[in-house]
């Protein structure tokens, strides 16, 4: 299996902060090890290798991951926890969870 981890770069040259987040939860799990590559999608250069790799994948989030079976299947995932607990095999918390779905979703507020 090979793991592709596409983390974002903004225009104003700062590393996206959930970005920044999913690569600790990573180190702190001891799965980065398990990640074949990681690709900068740099906003400021629309041919950098992670930006043309979302592009190709029609992607409009990061970070994202890109899993290579080797029966030849690939599938994308822009759900770190569902990344988690499908390819890691780590059930996330249902705080970590719901911190998530805050996260993806600005539109929506704690009650």
């Amino acid at each position: 299996m090979h793991i592709t981890f596409v983390k974002k770069i903004l225009a104003n040259g700062e590393p996206c902060q959930k970005c920044a987040d999913v690569e600790k939860q990573l180190v702190k799990s001891g799965n980065m090890g398990r990640i074949s590559e990681t690709l900068i999608a740099d906003e400021r250069d629309p041919d950098s290798a992670g930006m043309v790799l979302a592009k190709e994948l029609e992607v409009q989030r990061a970070p994202f991951f890109v899993v290579d079976h080797e029966n030849g299947e690939e599938k994308v995932y822009t759900v770190y926890f569902k990344f988690a607990k499908e390819v890691l095999g780590k059930e996330s918390s249902s705080v970590d969870k719901g911190k998530e779905t805050l996260n993806d979703n600005p539109d929506l507020d704690f009650i």
